[in-house]
C-alpha cells in the first residue's frame, strides 16, 4: 500500500478556556471557551480545510464540541464520550503548584488522581478509541482534550498509556497520527501544531 493511500488521524485539542489559561486541570468540569479560544478555534477552519474525513469524532465536553462546531465540523460530528478528558476527581481545579504543596511528588501519568481515574482506567478509554479509529476506512477528524490526547497517541503507538506523559500539546492545536509504509507501522506524522 503507498503512504499516501495510508488514512490519518487528525487529533485537535480544544480552544483556550478559563482553566486552560490559568493551568487549572480540567476533566469533567464543563466551562465554555474563551473569547479567544473561540478565535482560535475559528482559525483551525483555513488549516483544516481541503481535507477529506471519513469519521469526525468529538468529546460530548462544550470545550471540544464548541471548538468541532467552530473549526465547521459540527454537524458532521459524532459525540464519543470515551473522548472526555481525564476525570481528575478531588485534583479538578487545581493546578499542578497547587497539587505539590499537598502531595510533593505527585505526577498525573504514573499516581492518576484520588477518587478520579488511573492511568490504567484513561489507557483502557484510549484503547477502545483506537480500535474505533483503527476501524474507519480513511482519514477521522477528533476533537477532545490535552491529556487524553496525549494518552490517545501513546496508546497508537503500541506503548503504555503512561508515554503520554512524553507529550504537550498546545490550545486548539492539529497533531496527525498515521503510518509509515503498512498498517502494521503507527506513526505521528505530525505534532502540536
Amino acid at each position: 500500500m503507498a503512504i499516501t493511500s495510508l488514512p490519518s488521524v487528525y487529533l485537535v485539542r480544544h480552544g483556550e478556556t478559563a482553566w486552560s489559561r490559568s493551568g487549572q486541570h480540567t476533566g469533567l468540569t464543563d466551562i465554555p471557551l474563551t473569547e479567544q479560544g473561540e478565535q482560535n478555534a475559528q482559525g483551525l477552519q483555513p488549516r483544516l480545510s481541503g481535507k477529506t474525513f471519513s469519521r469526525v469524532f468529538n468529546s460530548p465536553l462544550q470545550r471540544a464540541s464548541r471548538t468541532c462546531i467552530l473549526a465547521g465540523f459540527g454537524p458532521l460530528a459524532t459525540s464519543d464520550p470515551d473522548l472526555v478528558e481525564w476525570n481528575y476527581g478531588t485534583y479538578e481545579g487545581k493546578t499542578t503548584a497547587e497539587i505539590h504543596r499537598l502531595r510533593p511528588d505527585w505526577n498525573l501519568f504514573q499516581h492518576g488522581c484520588p477518587e478520579g481515574e488511573s492511568i490504567d482506567e484513561v489507557g483502557r478509554r484510549a484503547a477502545r478509541v483506537v480500535q474505533r479509529l483503527r476501524a474507519v476506512d480513511g482519514n477521522v477528524l477528533v476533537f477532545s482534550s490535552s491529556h487524553f490526547l496525549r494518552v490517545l497517541s501513546a496508546v497508537w503507538l503500541g506503548w503504555t498509556a503512561a508515554e503520554g506523559r512524553l507529550f504537550v500539546l498546545d490550545t486548539a492545536s492539529i497533531s496527525i497520527l498515521g503510518y509509515e509504509h503498512e498498517l502494521s507501522s503507527p506513526v505521528i506524522r505530525q505534532w502540536n501544531t
